[in-house]
């Protein structure tokens, strides 16, 4: 995203805040709740997702026999896997692989993690079927990454999940492995559709910069402006006095 960042049509927000909020003060879960409330104010233009009705989607689309070793990215596909396989039996060995998107000084992305993905993939070597599990599909760029950092076996069974997607960013994916998306919305990335975690609203780590201190959404004005423009000042106020709350407790995704 640019200083111009263009106002989405939709704006879907997974409400994974609650989380983050489970077992905190009775101030602090209401100061989380007024958020979302806030949040949520613009009725067809933000779309709050709740995270069991996007598993939910992913189970109605079909069932698979379990998979010899499922890749988890990150912590948020770790987890997406780990509650899929406790609704269907799908994913009886996770492997977690880390990796995120970084901005870059000349304004890009680039993608960095602790080790190489073909090192860190090498855990599902042997295996006869892999699934790979993310919780966004948004510009595909991580997924297809991952996909392609996989050994090489024949005739191994992949199939790629997320429990949310741009419909415009799946062909490239599909091109690599079947998939299944719990949410797929169509529309051009940024102008008609955004996705993002209420909790990166608040939590630093949403915003990850090469070299430089990560940081929350409301510490960039530009988006927040962009997604929220008639209640952009009361949201970062509260997002900013939530995240001050919340900096003192560990995030649950690491």
């Amino acid at each position: 995203m640019t200083d111009a960042t263009p106002t989405p049509r939709t704006l879907y927000v997974h409400e994974d805040l609650r989380d983050d909020l489970a077992g905190l003060d009775a101030d602090t879960r209401r100061l989380g709740e007024r958020l979302l409330a806030r949040v949520a104010r613009r009725g067809e233009r933000v779309v709050l997702l709740s995270l069991d009705a996007q598993l939910g989607a992913v189970v109605a689309q079909g069932g698979h026999v379990p998979f010899a070793a499922t890749v988890g990215i990150g912590p948020a596909g770790a987890r997406v896997a780990d509650k899929l396989h406790a609704l269907t039996g799908w994913f009886p060995a996770i492997h977690r692989v880390d990796v995120w998107r970084e901005e870059t000084d000349d304004g890009g992305y680039a993608l960095a993690g602790p080790a190489p993905l073909a090192d860190q993939a090498g855990a599902v070597r042997g295996a006869s079927s892999v699934a790979v599990v993310d919780d966004t599909i948004f510009s595909g760029l991580t997924m297809r990454a991952v996909l392609a950092a996989l050994p090489v076996a024949p005739q191994r069974r992949v199939h790629a999940f997320c429990l949310r997607a741009v419909a415009e960013s799946l062909p490239p994916v599909a091109a690599l492995a079947p998939l299944t998306a719990g949410v797929a919305v169509p529309g051009r990335l940024l102008d008609d559709v955004s996705f993002i975690n209420a909790s990166g609203l608040v939590r630093r780590g949403a915003i990850r910069r090469a070299g430089r201190p990560s940081l929350a959404f409301f510490e960039r004005p530009e988006w927040m402006a962009a997604w929220f423009p008639e209640d952009q000042v009361e949201i970062t106020a509260l997002c900013r006095e939530l995240g001050e709350r919340l900096s003192a407790s560990p995030s649950p995704s690491s």
